[in-house]
């Protein structure tokens, strides 16, 4: 079992960058298919981004050259760098973990953070 801890969210201006880290414990990362999903208020909670074995990477059309899923195996954690950001992209962003090959739908994750809070304003 793997416990996950996000962290680096807040508030933004539209045009600005966050990282959000996830930061895993009991087991190690590399092991996992790793994504990012988001839910904002009154919406479904909707995929962002996954890295998978061998670093293949899948992206949500909304975000796709503006986020970058990325995970650094030595420090056990996963990263979203989110660039340009847009007053759309408010949302409580959860990182959570696989074992399904290229994982983009929330049912295929077993295990989840408790979520950060990212507030874009216009």
């Amino acid at each position: 079992q793997v416990q996950l801890v996000e962290s680096g969210g807040g508030l933004v201006q539209a045009g600005g960058s966050l990282r959000l880290s996830c930061a895993a414990s009991g087991r190690t990362l590399s092991t996992y298919v790793m994504g990012w999903f988001r839910q904002a208020p009154g919406k479904d909670q909707e995929f962002v981004a996954a890295i998978s074995w061998g670093d293949s990477t899948d992206y949500a059309v909304s975000v796709k050259g503006r986020f970058t899923i990325s995970r650094e195996n030595a420090k056990n954690t996963v990263y979203l760098q989110m660039n340009s950001l847009k007053p759309d992209d408010t949302a409580v962003y959860y990182c959570a973990a696989a074992n399904v090959w290229r994982a983009v739908r929330s049912y295929e994750y077993d295990y989840w953070g408790q979520g950060t809070q990212v507030t874009v304003s216009s």
